[in-house]
């Protein structure tokens, strides 16, 4: 067993400049390619470095030249955390320091969650790269992101579009049901992300949207199993490069959340303490489960657990460990591994081995959640060690959200891990990363970046969707499309963009021909103490006559033609305005200026539900939230939508 040790800090620029890549580009400047790149720093060619060799001789190598150590380092999946960050790693450049720091540890895979300009973006991860290259065996960055194409930005979901192409939500996407687009805005984004070097895509969600209050059900393809399995193929197919799994210039994806998670009683988040509970029955459960089929069938890289504990469901007449999926061997080795063939890397969800304190089960307005995050639901009490050892047994071959390896390293001393475990995550970890060329060169150019990074033709495109993606559910007297020049009255609608599309903007209601109103899904904080309940739309989802927005919409209605749009990150109860309402869209990610489109005719409305809305709120609450479309005497069905004549 090899136990050499180099610091990132005495690698030499005469050994940068041998193993530099094609193109090391800092500022545009790029660096020759040499004749090989010499990541151990040797001074030769060796088995692991040669790219005519076929990868399972040079991961051989390259495992037999590791420590143990450096083996359960590979094991966790961290965060490059910002310069001036809080933890969470948000911010336009990298802490170059901390980022050397976790490298010397081992630690060479991780999540960004910066959002600069294109050439900013690259540069940073080639700083990366560059400082995994100065490591031991000079093994390279694993660079991840959370979906960053859309609207909705959540903290620890999502990511700011900052430059990238903004397509429709997934939602917006089964709104359209079309497998061809999908895969197109696959295949470009996936080149979006390959050009500021970020390899490996933590979704789709497979997750089948049944709890209609869940907040998390936005970037799902809703509430149908056949359809998020057929555009969750779609999209891996897309991001990866081809049918049959990745290609040296795809993408991973890394479907999730295995299995379950939208199926969480008054849709409480499993980021949460309070929404560590998924209700299930094993009808339902078959239902979440074909969901993945899909996906998988398109040989995703990987598949991410989810946090939550499902209650009422068995396997083989066994029920289900009252554990999170990352910890369930029945989940993992079992079903997925076992049932389903997957023969891929299984990446658990954010910090389910950190420990979860009483500031972050039940924080208080004195003492809120902060950054006491932890989901490490049906094991709380066992000790962190243990954590990553029922959880490596589990079947998880790298554990996200943490960068200290010394809690499962202490594990696999303690014969609670085997060493053969170990290598075997080490090995899928690897692959992974020759799959993706990144021991060849995994360094992006900057200029290409600027070129490629949201492009005209490609942000064309995804305008084009997202006029696809919106849902026409009512036009009471042909009141639609607007013609040039008709007085509008806004509210949450851009002026400019109404000017733009030919429309006269006036003060007042009176004073208008039409009033458009653009207003969210109600929703309520009812969780302001928590990290993560804090930025999630819980509670309800049902238009009240003394809510705010339902007043003005009525007082507009009673004056001139209304035409509403609500943006449905939730399936809205509409029953207090519907027949207030001229006009009525649904919304799933769409622009001002994309709606003014659809509103003045220069495109048709297309998209249909992908989901029930419900009726009433007691409809919500009777539903059972394992099973898709089941309220009582829905408002509108999964499928509605009207197009214009």
């Amino acid at each position: 067993m090899h136990r050499h040790s180099r610091s990132a800090c005495s690698f030499s620029l005469r050994a940068a400049l041998v193993a530099g890549a094609a193109l090391l580009a800092f500022g545009g400047t790029a660096i020759a390619k040499p004749a090989f790149r010499d990541l151990n720093h040797n001074g030769k060619r060796d088995v692991y470095e040669n790219t005519a060799l076929p990868v399972e001789k040079r991961l051989d190598d390259l495992l037999a030249r590791m420590t143990l150590e450096e083996k359960v380092a590979l094991m966790l999946h961290g965060t490059l955390q910002a310069e001036g960050g809080r933890g969470i790693g948000v911010g336009k450049a990298y802490d170059k320091t901390l980022a050397q720091e976790l490298l010397a540890r081992g630690v060479n895979s991780f999540i960004t969650r910066i959002a600069p300009d294109p050439v900013t973006f690259s540069n940073e991860n080639n700083a990366i790269q560059k400082l995994a290259e100065a490591t031991r065996l000079g093994i390279p960055a694993t660079i991840s992101t959370d979906p960053r194409n859309h609207f909705q930005v959540v903290v620890g979901a999502s990511a700011d579009a900052s430059g990238f192409s903004k397509w429709p939500e997934t939602l917006g996407m089964a709104a359209i049901g079309d497998e061809a687009l999908v895969e197109r805005f696959g295949k470009l984004v996936a080149g979006e992300y390959r050009a500021v070097g970020i390899q490996m895509a933590l979704s789709p969600q497979a997750d089948l949207f049944t709890e209609p209050r869940w907040p998390r059900g936005t970037a799902t393809f809703g509430s149908d199993p056949a359809t998020v399995s057929r555009l969750a193929g779609a999209y891996v197919r897309g991001f990866q490069g081809s049918a049959d799994g990745l290609v040296k210039t795809g993408v991973a994806t890394i479907v999730k959340h295995w299995v379950g998670y939208g199926a969480e009683p008054e849709g409480f988040d499993g980021h949460n303490y309070y929404g560590r509970i998924a209700k299930l029955d094993n009808e339902s459960f078959a239902q979440h489960v074909a969901a993945f089929d899909g996906a998988l069938a398109a040989k995703s890289a990987g598949v991410m657990p989810t946090y939550v504990i499902a209650e009422g469901v068995s396997i083989d007449g066994k029920p289900l460990p009252q554990v999170g999926a990352g910890f369930s061997k029945p989940l993992i080795d079992g079903l997925l591994r076992g049932t389903k063939k997957f023969g891929g890397i299984v990446i658990s969800d954010w910090a389910i081995t950190n420990t979860c304190p009483e500031q972050c089960m039940a924080p208080t307005t004195e003492k809120p959640q902060g950054f006491a995050i932890a989901m490490p639901w049906g094991v709380e009490n066992i000790a962190e060690e243990d954590r990553y050892a029922m959880g490596a047994n589990a079947g998880i071959d790298q554990f996200g959200g943490v960068d200290n390896p010394a809690p499962l390293m202490a594990a696999v001393k303690a014969g609670k891990v085997s060493e053969a475990r170990v290598t075997e995550a080490a090995r899928r970890v690897l692959r992974l990363k020759f799959d993706l060329g990144l021991f060849d060169n995994p360094y992006v150019d900057p200029v290409k970046a600027a070129q490629i990074v949201g492009s005209k033709a490609t942000q064309a495109e995804a305008d084009a969707a997202q006029r696809a993606g919106q849902v026409l559910l009512e036009n009471r007297g042909g009141l639609l499309p607007l013609k040039s020049g008709t007085k509008v009255w806004l509210s949450g609608v851009s002026t400019d963009d109404a000017r733009a599309a030919g429309l006269t903007v006036v003060d007042s209601v009176e004073a208008a021909d039409v009033a458009l109103v653009r207003v969210a899904t109600p929703h309520e904080m009812l969780h302001p103490n928590h990290f993560f309940g804090s930025r999630q739309n819980e509670g309800r989802l049902d238009f009240r006559a003394s809510d705010d927005a339902t007043k003005m919409i009525l007082a507009a209605a009673a004056k001139v033609p209304t035409v509403v749009a609500v943006d449905l990150d939730r399936p809205a109860v509409l029953t207090e305005i519907k027949d207030k309402a001229s006009g009525l869209f649904g919304l799933f990610g769409a622009s001002d200026a994309v709606l003014l489109d659809l509103v003045t005719g220069k495109a048709s409305p297309k998209g249909k539900l992908p989901f029930e809305l419900p009726s009433s709120a007691k409809a919500v609450e009777d539903q059972h939230p394992g099973r898709p479309d089941d309220s009582a005497n829905p408002l509108y069905k999964r499928g509605d939508g009207i197009t214009y004549r």
